[in-house]
C-alpha cells in the first residue's frame, strides 16, 4: 500500500511577486503600455511639482491683508479672510452659530440613526426630525430666533441645502414615477413617460430659468414666491426624473420569478412591490443612485444664474473685491477640493452600503 507524505506548498518564485513584478506586468508589459506609462509620468512631473511649489512651498498662509501676500505662491490669506462668505454667504455674523449647530446636529442624528433606530418607524422619525429642526434654526421665526431671509443664505450652506433637498425629496417621487412608467394603466404609464422624457430632454439651466422667470407669471399680483423655494422645486422635479429611470432599470433587473413568487403568496400589488421587488431593485441601483446624487451636487452651481449665491458664486463675488483682485484662483482651488471631498465621501459611502446589503451567495 502506497504511503503519501504531505508536503508544504512551496513559496511562489521571486520573479512572480513583489512590486517589481507588478510594475512589469501592469505598466511595462507591452510597448504601448510603456509609452502610456512614461507619458502619464511626464504629465504628472509637469503638473504636480509646480502645483506643490505654488500651493505650499511658496504660499502665504498668515496675514490679514493683501500686503501680506508676497512672492509668486498662493495667497491663502484670501481664503482665511473670506471663509465666512464661502461657508455662510451673507448670513448675519451674529447668527452664524445657528448654522454651526445644524452642522453639529448632523453628526448627532447620524449616531441616533445608527445606534438607536432599531425599528423602521424610529428611523423615519429620526430621519424626518433633522430637516425640520435644521429649517427652524436656519430660517428662524421659532423659539424667539430672528427670521433670516433666504436672500442671505449662500456659500456651502446653500449648496448643501439645495443638494440635500433635491436628493431626499426627489427619491420618493422618483419611485412613484418608476412604478407609474411600468403601470398597466395606459393613462398613468403615458403621463409618467411624458414627464420623464420631457424633464430629461431639457437642460436644468432652462428649467431654472422657467421656474425663476415664467412660474411667477401664473400667480396673482402681490404674491411673492420665494426664489430659493422655486429653485428647490425645479431641482427636485428634475432629479426625480433621473431617479425614476435609475430605479426602473433596477426593477427590470429583478428576475420574473420574484414577481411570480410574490403573486403566489397572495400579496397585493403594493405589498409585492414595496416588500419584495423594490428592496431588491434599490440594492441593484445603489451605484447609479449615488452617481445621480453626485451629479446633482455638482449641478447645484447652476443656481448662480437665477441670483442664488452658492459656493461657486461666492468665488465670483469675493474675487471681485477691489482689495483682493487677482486672487480668485485660490478660491477656485479651494472650492474644487470641497466639491471633491463631498463627492468622494458619497462615493465611498455607497461602497459601504453596497457591502452592507450585498446578499449574494458566493
Amino acid at each position: 500500500m502506497a504511503i503519501y507524505e504531505q508536503k508544504n506548498a512551496r513559496p511562489a518564485p521571486s520573479s512572480t511577486k513583489g512590486i517589481v513584478h507588478w510594475i512589469f506586468r501592469n505598466l511595462l508589459s507591452t510597448p504601448l503600455d510603456v509609452a502610456m506609462t512614461f507619458t502619464v509620468l511626464a504629465f504628472l512631473f509637469w503638473v504636480i511639482p509646480p502645483f506643490i511649489n505654488w500651493s505650499i512651498i511658496e504660499a502665504n498662509f498668515i496675514g490679514t491683508t493683501r500686503a501680506d501676500c508676497t512672492g509668486n505662491g498662493a495667497c491663502w490669506v484670501f481664503i482665511s479672510q473670506k471663509i465666512n462668505m464661502f461657508i455662510y454667504g451673507f448670513y448675519p455674523e451674529e447668527e452664524i452659530y445657528r448654522v454651526n449647530i445644524v452642522f453639529a446636529l448632523f453628526f448627532v442624528f447620524i449616531v441616533l440613526f445608527k445606534y438607536f433606530g432599531n425599528s423602521f418607524i424610529t428611523k423615519i422619525l429620526i430621519f424626518s426630525a433633522y430637516p425640520v429642526i435644521s429649517f427652524m434654526l436656519i430660517s428662524g421665526g421659532s423659539f424667539g430666533l430672528p427670521v433670516i431671509d433666504t436672500n442671505n443664505w449662500g456659500g456651502l450652506m446653500l449648496t448643501l441645502v439645495v443638494a440635500a433637498t433635491g436628493i431626499v425629496v426627489a427619491f420618493p417621487i422618483g419611485i412613484v414615477l418608476a412604478f407609474g412608467r411600468q403601470s398597466k394603466l395606459p393613462v398613468i404609464r403615458n403621463v409618467s413617460i411624458v414627464y420623464i422624457e420631457f424633464i430629461r430632454g431639457v437642460p436644468l439651466i432652462t428649467l431654472l430659468f422657467m421656474g425663476s422667470v415664467i412660474l411667477p407669471l401664473f400667480f396673482r399680483e402681490g404674491i411673492d414666491f420665494d426664489k430659493l423655494l422655486r429653485a428647490l422645486i425645479v431641482i427636485t422635479l428634475f432629479q426625480a426624473a433621473y431617479i425614476a429611470e435609475v430605479i426602473r432599470g433596477g426593477l427590470q433587473a429583478i428576475p420574473k420569478g420574484q414577481y411570480e413568487a410574490a403573486d403566489s403568496l397572495g400579496l397585493s400589488y403594493w405589498q409585492k412591490m414595496l416588500l419584495v421587488i423594490l428592496p431588491q431593485a434599490l440594492k441593484v441601483s445603489i451605484p447609479n443612485l449615488v452617481g445621480a446624487s453626485i451629479a446633482l451636487f455638482k449641478d447645484t452651481t447652476l443656481v448662480l444664474i437665477i441670483g442664488l449665491f452658492d459656493l461657486l458664486a461666492m468665488v465670483h463675488l469675493t474675487g471681485s473685491d477691489s482689495n483682493w483682485l487677482g486672487y480668485d484662483t485660490e478660491g477656485y482651488v479651494f472650492i474644487t477640493f470641497i466639491y471633491w471631498f463631498f463627492c468622494f465621501a458619497l462615493s465611498k459611502y455607497s461602497k459601504v452600503i453596497e457591502a452592507k446589503y450585498n446578499t449574494d451567495h458566493r
